[in-house]
């Protein structure tokens, strides 16, 4: 600081000279940032605007030190402290968060991730993830907060205003149509979209993140009307600056600038991750780039960089178990249950009897989080079975299938990877004592003769129960190879960051040790590998169904992986896994599946098993919240912030022209919606979610337009179960047939906690946006009778009132 005192102590403002003390006569923000801009030289105003030498972090802004302008470090953070960084908490997906529909739990997911980030040195998180999630193939769906643009707008200015508290900037993300990974950052993923939708749907969250103060926006990779976003002068210059009065600056996603002038020109602040428009090319060009500069000091400054930098670094530890004990309430609250016949649940902890937990979910291959920028390395993941078996220590696990992509259930903890903390091969923790690491083995591609970045050679011995043929799996990027004694068993080849998983088999001698080696080479970095095994005679399957028969109740972990980079090409659970869930529910009547997705899928046993919990990708506290939502120590109060379909051809667009193909012709139908307006029936409709206790709704009040043009609705809330709970009251207004508008749009909710037999009297404001439509380039509003629905879902509408607006 004393740096760009010193550099300023001269500037003259209004005539007077401006120091940069505490009295009364420091300058406010802006005067500091014009006096800043007025020192600098054009190339130094170019630093701040890409990327620069390599620092850590997933982005690097060079600092300026003549100036005392400090680095910027940009850093991964929708579920947690990203890029492989270690001694972080990793919280469950936001849309985990997004279910609970509380604004208060989203503050402290955002404190978590905002001290985290702060703690490990970042000053820029890249969070919240706010696009609408128009279909449930999407592979980032995960990472977002729902189907409905208030929904995402309220949790995302809520989770904002938690992370800015803790110090670093917020990066709210991917500005604007960004709902696809097919194709992604090329013209084959352009969004076509009609102005009216996009306004209604794709923006308001990212306006409401603008109100709420965030310091900065990445802009996103797919083309919006044939337009990349990074370049597109209509939605950064005239909406996001002109119309939502956003002053912070505009980096672009990794990659997603590609050009100097249109980008320069368009409303782009900043490139990421390197320099390669706006290094050389924008220096040599004529372009002004003061607006940059300002738009990027102004948010620094207004966060306190300057004045109070992150004093952390890479390698500190941050998460604590404060830190894991919100991440273990988020999973609580935003586990939805969606079926509960004959109140199977809660269970009797005194008389639950004998447990089963069944499916790789449950244990070999936990899905507690999403893949790609999202992706946050815990020192330890909570198990279902590990979470169940700490309240009923007879609890039995049977995996019951192999994973999704073939992998036999690990031989021991998953190595993990990790190029940019510059670590060899780490073990997660809980693994095998006997590790062995070599960093002297090297290999290659033999077709190019391209050495990798660095490689590693694990070995281990095990001493086979039985003689008979034993069959191993190797799930990689990248190359690798098993050796079991002398043998190669599998040999992957040689792929650049190519994820697979190959097969191989050998006969081993009960009683005999075998030394078993991993060898690895990498060409990138963040990779995971993955060794699995089936001893003779395994019957993954059938040994899980005996399983469920013999105990008094069957718990079967389901899911599907999702991850950036990739979309799903449907919304099916794997075939095997159905058919493991079916088998079970006809061995075993008290039959509960919990799910594990980023989003929808479709469930062809819903109507044999007594109970379904959605948990999402739920975070390293996972197993402690399941037990404790099993055993009733908390009630569940989330709903779904997503629409599950009955199957994938009732979904808005499931038409190939409009989901890969870019057509955003089902307009303003996204969401339920779509299905109001098709009066199509889902399986579970958007805000559903049962509990252990019951709620009525009564006495709905209406009052008529304030002079802003919002309306004051009030109603009650009555507990009338024998558990004490949480009800989520949700507020849906339609407007007249004239105005063109889907059925129904959600426009209040509100979380109210009850003890048994107790009332609580609501009040929600309806603001004025919640009676107007986008009309010929504004917000209009169509005269006549508007009907309010106030209930426990987008279907479950218990009162309806009226007003004229």
């Amino acid at each position: 600081m004393r740096l760009v005192r010193m550099a300023l102590a001269g500037v003259l403002v209004c005539g007077a000279l401006v120091g940069l003390g505490g009295s009364s006569s420091s300058p406010s923000m802006d005067q500091r940032v014009e006096a800043l801009l007025a020192t600098m030289t054009r190339a130094e105003k170019l630093t701040l605007m890409h990327g620069g030498k390599a620092c850590g972090y997933v982005g690097c802004v060079d600092g300026i030190p003549r100036l005392g302008i400090p680095p910027l470090h940009l850093q991964d953070g929708p579920a947690g402290v990203g890029g492989s960084l270690t001694g972080v908490t990793q919280l469950p997906a936001p849309v985990a968060a997004a279910a609970s529909w509380d604004p208060a739990l989203m503050t402290a997911y955002g404190k978590v991730l905002g001290a985290e980030e702060w703690a490990k040195g970042a000053n820029v998180v890249l969070a919240p993830t706010i696009n609408i999630v128009r279909d449930p193939r999407w592979g980032r769906a995960f990472e977002s907060l729902g189907e409905d643009p208030y929904l995402a707008g309220r949790s995302a200015a809520a989770e904002i205003a938690g992370i800015q508290s803790q110090g670093p900037i917020a990066q709210v993300k991917h500005y604007a149509v960004y709902n696809q990974e097919t194709r992604r950052n090329t013209p084959g993923s352009d969004a076509r979209i009609d102005e009216r939708t996009m306004r209604e749907i794709y923006l308001p969250a990212f306006e409401d993140t603008i109100n709420a103060g965030v310091g900065s926006v990445m802009c996103g990779y797919n083309p919006v009307n044939g337009t990349f976003p990074c370049e597109n002068s209509e939605l950064q210059e005239k909406i996001l600056h002109d119309e939502f009065g956003f002053d912070g600056f505009i980096t672009s996603d990794w990659d997603a600038t590609h050009s100097t002038e249109a980008s320069a020109l368009g409303g782009l602040d900043m490139e990421m991750p390197g320099a390669k428009y706006f290094g050389k090319p924008l220096t040599e060009s004529t372009i002004n780039v003061d607006e940059s500069a300002r738009r990027i000091l102004t948010s620094m400054f207004r966060q306190g960089l300057f004045d109070n930098p992150p004093t952390g670094t890479l390698d500190t530890r941050v998460t604590s178990t404060a830190n894991a004990a919100i991440a273990r309430q988020i999973a609580e609250q935003g586990s939805v249950l969606l079926k509960n016949t004959g109140n199977l649940l809660p269970l009797d902890a005194a008389r639950a009897g004998s447990i089963a937990v069944i499916g790789n979910g449950g244990e070999t291959s936990v899905l507690s989080q999403g893949g790609g920028s999202a992706r946050v390395d815990p020192e330890y993941v909570v198990s279902p079975y590990q979470g169940i078996k700490e309240r009923a220590p007879s609890t039995t696990y049977q995996p019951g299938t192999v994973r999704a992509d073939g992998a036999f259930p690990p031989v021991f903890s998953t190595f993990r990877t990790n190029f940019f903390s510059g670590t060899n091969l780490s073990v997660a923790s809980g693994s095998r004592s006997d590790e062995v690491l070599d960093g002297s083995w090297r290999g290659g591609d033999p077709g190019t003769g391209r050495k990798s970045q660095w490689s590693a050679r694990s070995t281990t011995t095990i001493t086979p129960a039985t003689t008979g043929t034993y069959r191993f799996s190797l799930s990689n990027t990248d190359g690798a190879r098993l050796l079991v004694g002398d043998k190669t068993v599998i040999d992957t080849g040689w792929a650049e960051h190519k994820a697979r998983t190959t097969t191989g088999s050998i006969t081993l001698t009960a009683g005999k040790p075998v030394p078993v080696t991993v060898e690895y080479a990498q060409f990138t970095g963040n990779a995971v590998l993955t060794l699995g095994w089936l001893q003779p005679g395994q019957d993954l399957h059938n040994d899980a169904v005996r399983a469920a028969a013999a105990a008094d109740l069957a718990v079967v972990v389901v899911g599907r992986f999702g991850t950036e980079g990739a979309d799903l090409p449907d919304i099916n659970l794997p075939e095997a896994q159905n058919r493991l869930v079916h088998d079970v529910a006809a061995a075993n009547p008290n039959t509960v599946v919990v799910v594990n997705s980023g989003s929808a899928v479709t469930m062809p046993w819903a109507g044999s098993v007594r109970a379904i919990i959605e948990s999402w990708f739920p975070g390293q506290e996972y197993g402690h919240a399941l037990a404790n939502l099993l055993y009733g120590n908390v009630n569940f109060s989330a709903k779904l912030p997503v629409t599950f379909p009955a199957s994938l051809a009732d979904a808005p667009a499931a038409d190939p022209a409009r989901f890969p193909g870019g057509n955003y012709s089902e307009g303003l139908s996204v969401g339920y919606r779509w299905y109001d307006t098709q009066a199509i029936q889902p399986l579970f409709e958007f805000g559903f979610g049962l509990s252990y206790t019951t709620f009525t709704y009564t006495a709905l009040a209406v009052s008529p337009p304030s002079p802003d043009g919002s309306v004051q609705i009030n109603y009650t809330i009555t507990n009338t179960g024998t558990r004490p709970g949480a009800e989520i009251s949700q507020v849906y207004v339609q407007q007249p047939p004239a105005a063109g508008e889907p059925i129904r749009n959600l426009r209040g909710f509100t979380k109210v906690q009850l003890s048994p037999g107790q009332s609580q009297r609501v009040t929600t404001t309806l603001a004025a946006r919640s009676f107007q439509h986008w009309q010929n380039g504004t917000w209009a509003r169509t005269p006549g009778a508007y009907t309010i629905s106030v209930g426990a879902s987008s279907r479950d509408l218990r009162l309806m009132g009226q007003v004229i607006a």
